[in-house]
């Protein structure tokens, strides 16, 4: 059985929050002369702590209600208070699945945890005969799933994320950035059977908003408190929440953009399978193509030097790199430039 206050560090239980000047008072209209801020200027209030109304419009957006809701400073500090919030430096250690995103293992290092990595089966998938004995010891304050997982593309089905909610007794974590490019179902409908579940979610990807960094969380009332406890009093400029609600009260633009990304990787998909240098594209569920190549190093430099930037993941998977569907335009420059470096050779 999950129990929360067993695995919150005791630091945080007894920690006193911060109290900033708009947490004892939230309205909008007044003179305001409790928080030391120049009367001066459009930007001279410090923004809303809570993001109220934006919360107000993702829990429309995602069907939740906003006390079940977290804004971060993009989904890396998310990651970082998970890590502050339940895990012991130099004493507890986390789940990952690799090849995944490498920021929960920078976390990881930067707050002393230690990590212990389990490898995807070679078609990406969890192995659960060989998780099933990891978790009966019950060990791990969290276990990270990326799904659609980065680099790779595919998603972890809903089964096997939820074999392994019945047999730990930690955190999991599973990482939705990609969600809104795949057909699958969001864990965010699992909230309310498992409370020891966190879902994250971004703005920077389908949604055109990478330079604004917002991320979002979806977990228990609980949980969602706990994040609010330990996070910095102002943890999203109001530019930055703006610009949020202003992309999602445009829901026609996100989805005839996401349908545009979509076509294309279909168009790249079709493009890249006629090279012979390409040996594999993996399966996708997000906006991008892992692509296994005869030498990806030299495809790589060979890239940049038309000035193509992809991602070389040779080091995580032999002889791939990840590459971004792009405009229409972009794309078709891509596949030119890959046939010509084909004819080089």
């Amino acid at each position: 059985m999950f129990d929360l206050d067993k695995i919150v560090r005791p630091n945080i239980r007894q920690l006193k929050p911060y109290s900033s000047a708009r947490d004892e008072f939230s309205g909008s209209e007044g003179i305001f002369l409790d928080a030391n801020e120049n009367p001066f200027g459009q930007l001279n209030r410090y923004p809303d702590p809570y993001q109220r109304i934006l919360k107000d419009k993702i829990a429309e957006l995602k069907g939740v209600v906003p006390s079940k809701i977290f804004v971060g400073n993009g989904s890396d500090e998310i990651i970082d208070l998970a890590f502050r919030i339940f895990c012991e430096p130099g004493k507890d250690k986390v789940l990952t699945f690799t090849p995944t995103y490498g920021m929960y293992d920078v976390s990881a290092n930067i707050n002393n945890v230690e990590v212990e990595s389990m490898p995807l089966t070679p078609s990406f998938e969890i192995d659960l005969n060989a998780l099933r004995s990891k978790l009966e010891f019950g060990q791990y304050r969290i276990i990270f799933i990326c799904s659609p997982n980065n680099p790779t593309g595919n998603s972890i089905s809903t089964s096997v994320i939820e074999e392994i909610f019945e047999k730990t007794e930690g955190i999991v974590i599973v990482d939705e950035a990609y969600i809104d490019f795949s057909e699958n179902d969001s864990t965010i409908k699992l909230i309310q059977k498992y409370s020891n579940l966190i879902v994250m979610q971004t703005l920077s990807k389908a949604w055109g908003l990478a330079g604004v960094r917002v991320g979002l969380g979806f977990a228990n009332e609980k949980i969602i408190n706990l994040f609010n406890k330990v996070k910095p009093p102002y943890n999203v400029s109001q530019l930055n929440q703006e610009a949020a609600l202003k992309a999602i009260n445009n829901l026609s633009k996100y989805e005839e953009q996401v349908a545009t990304l979509l076509k294309e990787k279909e168009f790249l998909l079709k493009e890249l399978g006629k090279l012979e240098s390409i040996k594999k594209i993996y399966p996708s569920d997000t906006n991008f193509l892992l692509v296994e190549m005869e030498d990806a190093d030299q495809t790589y430099t060979r890239l940049v030097e038309e000035k193509i930037i992809v991602r070389n993941r040779n080091q995580q998977v032999k002889n791939c790199i990840r590459i971004t569907v792009g405009t229409k335009n972009e794309n078709e420059v891509l596949i030119k430039t890959l046939k010509t470096i084909e004819n080089e050779k």
